[in-house]
């Protein structure tokens, strides 16, 4: 089995020079930057509008202890009840001592990436419980066996012949399905798994302290369903989604939709403060939210990656990022792929597996130059190498190799003593493999640019 490292490096070969899959991703990619464009308009002051969410985002995550005590006593008020999750494995378990207490053999749920690190689906498929996916791009990417691509686009890597021919294959519709006439069979199919289900889970794209309210944002309203017909209502939130008060979602509300699709605002956004109240029609009778962990406590004991807390989830720095246009989602190997999943993955599982994300990126600082919130993403990718090694968690050769390196810059006579025949022979052995087997080494010159300075104030 290969370290991740070197599953890193041999997806990204195949995916970088896989032209199909590049077309599909340039196209989507494409419908984006456009959308956002326009999306961005409505903004008098976009500058100002991101500085006052990303300070208030940051207060929070400053002061998670107590906004997250604030959240609990204030949902506990109106009937709901919190559970603590150290992990992936607590959270699951919760999840199923709660279905199975109340008899669930049927769930509904909407797209979610904290419960792509429980790996939901499966943990209930196994335990003999139906979790049916009612996002249109989790749902196919469901039932096609396949894993999210991107956090807020599921199946961007597909085109639409692909998702036709992914129908035709599992419900047998025509191979030619436009993607409306595909709509409408998942809408049929969904519905009755809306009216049959016996609990919803969710995420919650924030979680508002002052008020114990969940606030979610979406564009299809399987969300809402999933958390107002069953009558149990599970909400999955990691600890970091916490915000100050109702009022900042004039705020959030708008950024996220704009820098995660173009929009003003999203359609459907709802405000979850507990089950059903005694003079309500609707809405579950009974409400969890599990407050999961899952490494974050260890992201945010360092600084300043705890930064990295602060993301709103709208993967704009997945798009903006130059290597994840060419490598890819599933390349990275984790639940957050791109600049933010590079950045926060090593800390929430393990610095001395995943450090290598750090590396993939040009340091262009597009992902920085793109986040809503303000979140110095191309610094905190040079933060965590820097972590890695003062934590010596870099391979001896490679430590040897940047010592003789630095030795030899800081003494150039040293190099100039090797004439440009031996420099060529030594860098084609050490970094051709590096550089890429599609790429020629570039040539050293029989002169150095310091000898030919010298040259030209000679005269020469």
């Amino acid at each position: 089995m290969q370290e991740p490292w070197q599953q890193f490096q041999s997806d990204a070969e195949a995916k970088s020079f896989d032209l199909a899959h590049r077309k599909t991703i340039a196209f989507n990619m494409g419908k984006y930057d456009a959308a956002v464009k326009l999306g961005k308009m409505q903004y008098a002051d976009l500058a100002l509008a991101r500085r006052q969410a990303a300070v208030k985002k940051y207060k929070s995550i400053e002061n998670l202890e107590n906004s997250l005590k604030d959240f609990e006593q204030n949902f506990s008020k109106r009937g709901g009840k919190v559970i603590w999750a150290q992990d992936a494995e607590e959270a699951n378990k919760a999840i199923l001592e709660i279905l199975n207490k109340r008899g669930v053999e049927r769930v509904v749920k909407s797209k979610s990436m904290v419960t792509e690190e429980l790996q939901l689906d499966k943990f209930l498929h196994g335990k003999g419980i139906e979790c049916v996916e009612t996002d249109l791009g989790e749902y196919i990417v469901q039932i096609s066996n396949d894993k999210p691509y991107h956090i807020v686009t599921p199946v961007m890597h597909k085109s639409a012949g692909d998702i036709a021919a992914i129908f035709h294959e599992k419900f047998g519709l025509d191979p030619e399905s436009t993607p409306e006439e595909i709509t409408r069979f998942v809408r049929k199919t969904l519905r009755e798994k809306f009216k049959n289900a016996q609990a919803g889970i969710t995420g919650a794209n924030f979680l508002i302290s002052g008020s114990g309210s969940v606030a979610l944002t979406e564009n299809e309203g399987n969300g809402l369903l999933s958390a107002s017909m069953p009558p149990v209502h599970i909400v999955v939130a990691g600890i970091e989604k916490v915000i100050p008060a109702l009022e900042d979602l004039h705020l959030f509300w708008p950024l996220l939709a704009t820098f995660g699709t173009g929009q003003q605002i999203t359609a459907y956004n709802s405000i979850i403060s507990g089950p059903r109240q005694k003079d309500e029609v609707d809405g579950p009778k009974e409400m969890f939210v599990i407050l999961m962990d899952n490494g974050r406590s260890r992201l945010l004991s360092r600084i300043p990656q705890r930064r990295a807390l602060s993301c709103i989830r709208c993967g704009s720095c997945l798009n903006a990022c130059p290597i994840y246009r060419n490598v890819g989602g599933h390349t990275y190997g984790s639940v957050y792929s791109g600049p933010i999943g590079a950045v926060i993955t090593p800390h929430m599982r393990s610095m001395a597996q995943y450090k290598h994300l750090s590396y993939a990126s040009s340091l262009c600082g597009k992902c920085t130059e793109v986040c809503p919130v303000n979140i110095d993403l191309h610094y905190l990718l040079l933060e965590n190498r820097n972590f890695a090694v003062k934590n010596t968690l870099s391979p001896r050769a490679e430590n040897l190799g940047m010592r003789l390196w630095k030795t030899a810059m800081l003494r150039p006579r040293i190099i100039d003593i090797a004439g440009a025949k031996m420099k060529n022979y030594f860098a084609r052995k050490l970094f051709s493999g590096s550089w890429g087997k599609r790429r020629d080494m570039p040539e050293v010159q029989p002169k150095s640019f310091r000898q030919l300075w010298k040259d030209k104030q000679a005269g020469k």
